[in-house]
């Protein structure tokens, strides 16, 4: 399998491949400001190569030049629910801890992490009883 982009910001990789209509909600979730006025920095990965891709498996597919302290993956529990819960990766583990996220809540994560205003146990301690975290 191919190495995924290098990139400044961090990448949401599509995964699943089953259903459009949800990607195209999920991408528009992503780019819709919060009611703030805040907005994940992410790139999207939409790209069959990466089907069915879990998160050990991005590992070894991140290039040295990506710097970002996450990696997103939009897998098939994302698309299968109306609030798209995404699975944040982070990458400064030894090895990948995991939590889920909706997708209108990815700019918490993203803003906080990159810019060390928060760390990765803040969100995995602030998850619902499903595991998602659906905001603060």
């Amino acid at each position: 399998m191919n190495q995924l982009p290098g990139t400044s910001e961090a990448l949401v990789v599509r995964t699943d491949f089953s259903a459009d209509g949800a990607w195209e909600e999920l991408r528009e979730a992503l780019f819709s400001p919060s009611k703030d006025g805040f907005l994940a920095n992410v790139a999207l990965v939409d790209d069959r190569r990466y089907e069915g891709l879990t998160p050990d498996q991005t590992l070894d597919l991140i290039p040295a030049e990506y710097q970002h302290p996450l990696l997103v993956l939009a897998d098939s529990v994302a698309v299968a629910s109306t609030e798209r819960p995404l699975l944040v990766v982070d990458l400064r583990s030894e090895r990948p801890r995991c939590v889920r996220v909706v997708a209108a809540e990815l700019w918490s994560i993203e803003n906080n992490l990159s810019g060390a205003n928060m760390d990765f146990e803040d969100f995995t301690d602030a998850v619902d009883d499903d595991g998602v975290l659906r905001g603060f």
